[in-house]
């Protein structure tokens, strides 16, 4: 037996298929990961991500220490803003990826991997010291995102303080906000809109089974895979890993190189890096039958060039899309080894859905 969310009996009760991810006994789907994926697209769903770390960081320095660990730069944020950031090892490698949220100017709240908590944690803590910060992370609280296109109505339907509910409506995209107990952020993992909301454990199954009366769905690990995946977002431990660089898994975007003077960890092998990374993230649609899959290899030509690092069917899309890392140089449409079969694939820029929409010419 792995360890339990707050949610749990709620999981059994709907019926979830339970297995093991990271440590935890968690949802893969209810009953359809299909009509789980659907729901969020077209309605909204609602999924427990209580297995997530959440910590607050606090101090006269916290920001210097921010500055310090994370590629982006924590500077950024005003009150109530969020920041989507990797952690890096010296030499430019994710640790994790995460999202910082500003609470005041000398508390931060930090949300990290599940399967990563105890190396995140330690590496933190061994920093901490010499900021003179403090590291609390929470352990009787349950998480819970609510996406999809109308999830925020719903979640606003179910809000009976009416001072509560103006706050939460009127949070804008990556804000968050404190409302008695209860954590709102506008953020999530589906490429839809919606919230996260960090509860009391102890309040957590009333409040599921409110958002389930108002007709939010729960949804399984399984569709959220299938989800984030058609929105280009990257997934720890098979997009990036402590091996891989933000240049080389999509994120340069999330670098912050100004101010130059900033010296956070990685910094220097990044800067390295910069005018020619070795490798970068491609996104691929299969133009034959065929569904790609993690570790399928990618070729240009009769090169071989990399390898998909995570690949499904697109439920939305009605074919076979993936993210590959590639050989930095890798120009044009490539080809993936398909059990034994290469089949021509189409290369994009993800994301390849977002808010119910394709990003993609053609299919």
């Amino acid at each position: 037996m792995g360890h339990r969310t707050p949610l749990y009996n709620e999981h059994v009760r709907h019926g979830a298929k339970i297995v093991d991810f990271a440590g935890w006994d968690m949802p893969l789907h209810y009953g359809s990961q299909l009509e789980e994926h659907r729901q969020v697209r077209t309605d909204a769903g609602m999924f427990d991500v209580s297995h997530m770390t959440v910590s607050d960081v606090s101090g006269a320095r916290t920001l210097d220490f921010l500055r310090h660990m994370f590629a982006n730069d924590a500077a950024r944020l005003d009150a109530g803003k969020a920041l989507y950031t990797c952690m890096l090892n010296e030499r430019g490698g994710v640790i994790d990826d995460l999202i910082v949220y500003r609470l005041n100017e000398q508390r931060y709240r930090l949300i990290t991997n599940a399967a990563t908590r105890d190396k995140d944690l330690a590496w933190l803590r061994d920093h901490a010291s010499a900021f003179g910060v403090t590291l609390d992370a929470h352990k009787d609280y349950a998480l819970i995102a609510v996406q999809g296109p109308r999830a925020r109505d719903k979640v606003h339907a179910v809000l009976k303080d009416e001072a509560t509910r103006a706050v939460v409506a009127g949070l804008g995209a990556f804000r968050s906000a404190q409302a008695g107990a209860v954590f709102f952020s506008r953020t999530g993992y589906t490429g839809e809109d919606g919230y996260e909301i960090l509860l009391p454990a102890a309040q957590a199954p009333a409040f599921w089974e409110s958002l389930h009366a108002a007709g939010v769905r729960p949804i399984g690990l399984g569709a959220r895979d299938t989800l984030r995946l058609e929105a280009g977002m990257a997934l720890y431990g098979s997009d990036m890993d402590e091996t891989v660089s933000p240049l080389e898994c999509g994120l340069a975007w999330t670098v912050a190189w100004n101010p130059p003077e900033r010296d956070f960890i990685g910094r220097a092998a990044l800067e390295a890096q910069r005018a020619q990374p070795p490798r970068k993230m491609i996104g691929l649609v299969l133009r034959e039958g065929g569904i790609l899959r993690g570790h399928q290899q990618v070729y240009a030509g009769d090169r071989f060039v990399g390898e998909i690092t995570s690949g499904s069917f697109s439920p939305f899309l009605q074919c076979s899309v993936a993210l590959a890392r590639v050989s930095g140089d890798t120009a044009g449409d490539c080809a993936v080894d398909v059990r034994g079969r290469r089949l021509p694939a189409r290369v994009v820029t993800p994301p390849f859905v977002r808010h119910g929409k394709s990003c993609i010419d053609e299919v």
